[in-house]
């Protein structure tokens, strides 16, 4: 098995940190987290099952720690679409401490502390700036959820007392603007549009113009689905970002990524393309209910230099929430 070299129970990113800090922002109540962590649990059935279930059944009959095991847990981490370089790096790890694991609980639990350290350097950052308002321009492909995510995220700011403007600049998907203007209804958010196929660069113009009048605090910029290996689309979403910052200097403040869990590693090239064109703040992994990949969020953490902010398992108001490292591994096992 060729394996990488890492350091045990240490962040593989980080080498010199031994302790793992978890840091919760998520402002929602206890009783609203734990509603959200049966949910998260619940979404992420699929995956646990690939990682205690079928682990227990590694173990039976008594099997020892050996080449052959080792080679179908490796598998297993794969398929749960952890990633084939970080299934490496798990796999290093364990394979080292083999001779300490005696049963599947054991192993377990040094799994758990390993995938604790990789995702545990995914801190999200602050939602507001010092100026206002603060722009977040929300992208990705198509049908990953960015309307829906902007819908759930506008609620959380109102919620808070925020003043909120969405600014409808997908004018190319048919009912995309009707779509939006229901979530900013249902979110109590000014909403920002224009006529179907209008210019998205115009949109953005007089979005950042109405938040500057009415004083708002945060605006949310709905964008167009486009595929990352279109080199047109991306320039026209390039000039999106520039018109942003042409009527408001330091803007956007954040780009955030959308990106659908059940598309497993695909994720990764997607950032990677969008990140290059947009340099990216931050990624909202959605549709993480059902689907058996949810190890990419731990793929996520550990190849790329973006902070992972949020995750949803499901279609309803408050099933999107800030991703909590924490939380997100006592769901896994």
């Amino acid at each position: 098995m060729r394996v990488k070299r890492l350091t045990a129970y240490k962040n593989p990113k980080q080498p010199g940190v031994s302790k793992i800090i978890f840091m919760n922002v998520n402002p929602s109540t206890h009783s609203d987290k734990k509603g959200f962590f049966s949910r998260l649990k619940q979404g992420l059935s699929k995956t646990r099952e690939i990682l205690t279930t079928d682990i227990d059944e590694l173990f039976t009959g008594n099997r020892k720690i050996d080449d052959e095991l080792l080679e179908e847990l490796e598998e297993m981490l794969i398929t749960s679409d952890i990633g084939v370089s970080t299934a490496m790096d798990i796999m290093d790890t364990i394979s080292k401490d083999a001779s300490e694991i005696k049963n599947a609980h054991d192993l377990k639990q040094v799994l758990k502390d390993i995938i604790g350290g990789i995702i545990g350097q995914s801190t999200p950052i602050q939602e507001t700036a010092p100026a206002k308002p603060h722009v977040v321009m929300v992208v990705g492909v198509n049908g990953v959820g960015k309307t829906t995510t902007i819908g759930k995220l506008a609620a959380r700011q109102t919620a808070q007392g925020k003043k909120v403007l969405i600014a409808a600049a997908d004018t190319f998907r048919a009912a995309a603007i009707e779509q939006l203007t229901i979530w900013a209804e249902r979110a109590h958010a000014d909403i920002v549009k224009h006529k179907d196929n209008a210019d998205p660069s115009a949109v953005v113009f007089d979005s950042i113009e109405a938040a500057l009048s009415r004083n708002m605090d945060i605006v949310y910029i709905d964008t167009a689905g486009r595929l990352h290996t279109k080199i047109n689309l991306m320039e026209e979403i390039k000039k999106i970002k520039r018109t942003i910052a042409k009527k408001l200097p330091q803007a956007p403040h954040e780009i955030l990524l959308v990106l659908d869990a059940t598309t497993g590693q695909n994720a990764i090239s997607q950032t990677t393309l969008f990140n290059e064109a947009l340099d990216i703040t931050g990624l909202a992994l959605t549709k993480l209910d059902g689907t058996a990949k949810g190890g990419i969020a731990v793929s996520i953490c550990s190849t790329l230099n973006i902070p992972l902010k949020y995750i949803g398992v499901g279609e309803q108001i408050d099933d999107l929430q800030d991703f909590d490292p924490e939380a997100f591994v006592e769901a896994l096992f």
